[in-house]
């Protein structure tokens, strides 16, 4: 019998021409379980379910490691006669746990170790990441009956793989097909970048600006700070962490603004130029457009125009050239019909008509 820790073992032992002779039932301490049905060892876990002329049925409930090996059923007459009933304990692995050595950083390496302390056979261990596996290093160590499994994989990071998910999967004959995984997803820290979003493209003077500094890295840069290339920042701007507000915009605030973030791995920093327009400049450029594009199709028209006067005037030169040629065919059959008409004409030809 083979049954998973914690399962149901049943035990069973066959009888022939039964007498009613003494059944005795041990355990593999050669324990007396039940005298001719009557419990002997004080264990509920053993239930005596049947004993007939025929069987004797014991269920063994919470199978521990320790209930492994024989089981005697005998039957003492003239000659003693036994049955022996093996059973094989399994036990099934946990979920593996995931281990990391170290912290991971962007340009190095991470060793990740999977472990199941506990087994029996040994489980099977194997990595994934991004449904293929990796190869990774195993090892097992038996401590007593079951085994502590082990397996290590080591991984080149990059800050792209950060929230990436590996798999650490252990399979197992008393899983009976189903597998046990544990994920882990991959912390990987690196530096910090920056980058400046403005409230709005076009400012005028007295609006009101925002200038917000877009942070990332691993650890999240928490202190933030902004600075003016050769000058001081304007005594009404407002700092809240990413956020620099200058209101009221004047010439005098143009300049180059940025934004510094750092945390253990580095430091990033991004610029802003800010161009105040005078308000009336500003009007004239936005007015000066829809003219340029009036004038523009306006040229167009023109050059149109002038294209198809060019053709009209080739055609009629062509057509005028065509008209010349078939009036001079026309005088020579008018020639023709006059000396006809001088000759007095033969009654005998046909009459001819010549259109000039």
């Amino acid at each position: 019998m083979t049954v998973v820790e914690g399962g149901v073992a049943e035990i069973n032992c066959r009888l022939h021409r039964y007498d009613g002779s003494i059944v005795v039932i041990q355990n593999p301490a050669r324990q007396t379980l039940f005298f001719n049905g009557t419990r002997a060892l004080k264990d509920e876990r053993f239930q005596l379910v049947e004993f007939t002329q025929r069987q004797v049925r014991i269920l063994l409930s919470d199978v521990r490691l320790e209930d492994e090996g024989g089981y005697f059923c005998q039957l003492y007459t003239d000659d003693t006669h036994h049955q022996i009933a093996s059973l094989t304990v399994l036990v099934a692995p946990e979920n593996p746990t995931v281990e990391v050595k170290e912290q991971a950083v962007e340009g190095g390496e991470v060793e990740l170790t999977c472990v199941v302390p506990r087994s029996r056979p040994a489980a099977t261990l194997r990595w994934y990441r991004d449904r293929r596996e990796l190869r990774g290093l195993s090892s097992r160590e038996q401590l007593g009956k079951v085994f502590r499994v082990s397996t290590s994989v080591r991984l080149r990071v990059e800050r792209r793989d950060h929230g990436t998910i590996v798999t650490c999967e252990a399979t197992h004959p008393a899983l009976r097909g189903q597998r046990k995984q544990t994920q882990y997803v991959l912390d990987v820290q690196y530096s910090p970048t920056a980058r400046i979003q403005p409230s709005q493209a076009v400012l005028r003077e007295g609006d009101t600006l925002l200038l917000t500094c877009v942070v990332n890295g691993n650890p999240l840069p928490t202190e933030i700070t902004w600075s003016r290339a050769n000058d001081s920042l304007p005594e009404r701007a407002q700092m809240e962490g990413a956020e620099l507000t200058l209101p009221a915009l004047s010439p005098g605030d143009n300049g180059t603004y940025a934004c510094h973030a750092a945390n253990k791995h580095g430091r990033a920093s991004d610029q802003y130029v800010l161009v105040v327009y005078d308000p009336g400049a500003i009007v004239e450029a936005q007015t000066s457009v829809p003219y340029a594009i009036v004038g523009g199709i306006l040229a167009l028209l023109v050059f149109s125009v002038i294209c198809v006067l060019i053709g009209m005037v080739w055609c009629s030169i062509r057509q005028k050239g065509s008209y010349l040629t078939h009036e001079a065919s026309g005088l020579d059959e008018h020639g023709e019909a006059r000396e006809a008409f001088l000759n007095g004409g033969d009654g005998h030809k046909r009459k001819e008509e010549f259109f000039i």
